[in-house]
């Protein structure tokens, strides 16, 4: 598994790197979508802006990922990208190569996430959890 966790740590990373990058050059790498659905999704989210935000959080979770650091935060924090990509793979650009990517974006990602679970853990069973409102850190539970 811990060779399985750094390949997909490499890939997942240098995958998120080379689409964050992409955006930001001139050789117009971006791929809108073949359907109509997957481009009006792409090129709404590129005129409202946050596109470039998403490749902006794409190359800081690449580049933590790449380093090997912060990874159960990382890991986490592209949950909801890599949700976003999933979607547009299996629902708005179907294909086999659409899927691939889709599910080896879902793969990666749960990869990174699996050897951080005993963080997620509590997170997942706090339905009535402990509320500390005091400004120390001392003290947590």
């Amino acid at each position: 598994m811990r060779a399985f966790y750094h390949l997909s740590r490499l890939i997942f990373g240098l995958w998120y790197l080379f689409s964050g990058v992409e955006f930001f050059t001139p050789f117009n790498l971006q791929p809108l979508g073949h359907t109509p659905l997957g481009q009006e999704f792409t090129l709404a989210l590129i005129h409202s802006g946050i596109f470039a935000w998403i490749k902006v959080l794409e190359i800081i979770i690449a580049l933590l990922v790449l380093a090997d650091r912060l990874m159960p935060l990382v890991a986490a924090a592209a949950v909801p990208l890599t949700a976003v990509i999933a979607y547009w793979n299996f629902a708005l650009e179907w294909g086999v190569i659409e899927v691939i990517f889709g599910a080896l974006t879902v793969i990666f990602n749960a990869a990174l996430l699996w050897p951080y679970r005993a963080f997620y853990l509590p997170v997942l069973t706090a339905w009535k959890g402990h509320r500390d409102f005091s400004l120390s850190l001392s003290e947590l539970r």
